[in-house]
């Protein structure tokens, strides 16, 4: 399953925004980090079946 992930750039980092699942969001210092959020934030919809994931 493919979920659409925009990316947005700042001075002090990186965040994202998941448009089909509203609300959620998550920010990293690097792309890593906010990849390595992404992730996290997945696996706590998965786990709990959140509709919010902020990191």
């Amino acid at each position: 399953m493919k979920i659409k992930v925009i990316v947005h750039t700042e001075e002090t980092g990186y965040w994202a925004e998941v448009p089909a699942l509203p609300g959620c969001a998550t920010q990293g210092n690097t792309f890593e980090e906010l990849l390595q959020n992404l992730y996290e934030a997945k696996r706590t919809l998965t786990i709990e079946g959140n509709l919010y994931c902020y990191s």
